[in-house]
């Protein structure tokens, strides 16, 4: 046996380095302190004129995660006499603080999105901005572009518009909280307990995101599921790794972001803009392989319908294999990336999504690609120039693509550095798994709970994938992030 304890590897420091191996910087350069500097100073006017509406009297509220502090949007919906609702998302207003070419933008160019390394966030904006003067917090006045669509009763979405305002987040509210409550396992947050208003409207808005995502459900939409893990730290010690749950409420953000950035993708069609692809895949056979080795014809040819009917037939049948289900399609269908649209040009679309026009618009603190998005927004709605020539626009897209996958590789080691510290402590326990690859490299096992994975060292012979067995975990090596198992 050889359990390597956490305090045998500094984490930050192994962030760090992980961040520069990937391309990315640790720090800001000076320049980038001497502009918040300034921005501290002489913060832009927060106030409402003629092209800026004033809707600080609407219930805006924001859902994120229980630790989250850079908020980029809020949503409000308004019930309509035809029986739509309308529905309001308020994006943070980051470009009225970070002008195109300034040193901090220079700096998000360059990173181009918020790393997420588990023993810190490397912010792509200082955190002056990002969490405080261009996070919508609760009870602050704050510049937003706001996404307006109606959705009918059907999940449809009708209409889409794009305005400024000044918004005033009234209640900043977590996932957990508000989806157990939402499904009925929980009493209300206390905000929402105490306020009739915000509690009908929260209602209102997971009624219609219900509506949307089972109407992209209906055109082939994945579903697909997540198996990331956060830690849990004490003391700056990581002792345990918990799995990311969708709810009520991850959902409601998920089904109005998406909405939301196909309203600003239609609206940009006219002038040259960055899309949010994923390709049709190229190994449709392979995936038809997947499917039939589970006993299900799917089509010849490509079709998202008939996967997401299959990977629900599955989830229902096997929800502990599903997650490693999930990540096997998800690597045969492809990467996201980022692409120039011109106008004319063949939309790409989005296959996991099952739309032929998105892009991203809603997280202008954590993502550069959004950031650009906002300025064309803006400069839209002003009717001047497009601040981006289609060059400028092409090079975006593949640095963004690129620093993408780079950004995965250091959340996707730090992860599993940080499961095998917390895992070191628990040398000799046996725990349930079941079987998820089973390749050339090895046998691997998916331990059900915590949510950590590993190669099965001894016992391997005759398994099979989604086999389920007790294992014991034999070693813990957090320098390389390695978890090693016997069959129990």
């Amino acid at each position: 046996m050889n359990d390597i304890h956490p305090a045998h590897l500094d984490l930050q420091a192994t962030a760090k380095q992980l961040m520069q191996e990937n391309g990315f910087e640790a720090a800001f350069p000076p320049q980038v302190d001497q502009q918040v500097a300034q921005l501290k100073a002489h913060p832009p006017e927060i106030s409402p004129r003629p092209d800026i509406r004033d809707l600080r009297n609407l219930v805006w509220s924001s859902i994120d995660n229980d630790t989250s502090r850079d908020l980029d949007q809020i949503e409000v919906a308004e019930r309509q006499p035809n029986g739509d609702v309308k529905v309001m998302v308020g994006i943070a207003d980051v470009d009225a603080f970070v002008p195109k070419n300034s040193p901090i933008d220079r700096y998000a160019a360059k990173q181009t999105a918020t790393i997420y390394a588990g023993v810190r966030n490397f912010s792509m904006l200082p955190e002056e901005l990002s969490t405080g003067l261009t996070s919508l917090l609760e009870n602050e006045d704050r510049l937003s572009i706001v996404i307006e669509f109606a959705v009918s009763a059907d999940g449809t979405v009708n209409s889409g518009n794009l305005y400024r305002a000044v918004v005033r987040n009234r209640a900043q509210l977590t996932y957990n909280a508000v989806g157990a409550w939402l499904e009925g396992t929980d009493p209300a947050p206390a905000k929402v307990a105490a306020s009739s208003e915000l509690e009908a409207q929260l209602k209102l808005q997971d009624e219609v995101a219900q509506a949307l995502k089972n109407q992209r459900f209906r055109h082939g939409a994945l579903n697909l599921e997540s198996s990331e893990v956060q830690p849990v730290l004490v003391n700056q010690q990581v002792v345990d790794v918990v799995g990311e749950q969708k709810n009520n409420a991850t959902e409601l953000i998920e089904d109005f972001m998406i909405a939301a950035n196909g309203v600003v993708a239609r609206s940009l069609e006219k002038v040259s803009s960055l899309r949010r692809i994923v390709k049709t895949p190229e190994h449709w056979d392979r995936i038809v392989q997947v499917a039939a080795l589970h006993g299900v014809k799917l089509p010849a040819q490509p079709d998202s319908k008939a996967l997401n009917d299959f990977l629900l037939q599955r989830k229902a049948a096997d929800p502990d294999y599903f997650a490693a289900l999930s990540l096997e399609i998800i690597k045969l269908i492809g990467p996201g990336e980022y692409v120039l649209e011109r106008p004319g040009d063949p939309e790409e679309g989005h296959f996991g999504l099952a739309v032929r026009d998105y892009t991203h618009s809603t997280a202008p603190n954590r993502r550069f690609a959004d950031l650009v998005t906002q300025r064309l927004i803006k400069a839209l709605l002003a009717g001047e120039p497009n601040p981006y020539s289609d060059e400028e626009l092409a090079a975006i897209a593949s640095n963004c693509t690129l620093k993408e996958d780079a950004a995965q590789k250091v959340e996707r080691q730090m992860s599993k550095r940080l499961a095998a510290a917390a895992m070191s402590r628990r040398i000799g326990e046996t725990f349930d798994a079941v079987v998820e690859t089973v390749n050339s490299y090895g046998t691997f096992v998916r331990v059900l709970k915590p949510r950590v994975d590993g190669m099965l060292t001894q016992g391997q012979q005759g398994t099979k994938l989604g086999d389920r067995f007790r294992v014991k975990l034999i070693r813990a090596d957090v320098q390389r992030g390695y978890l090693d198992f016997a069959r129990g």
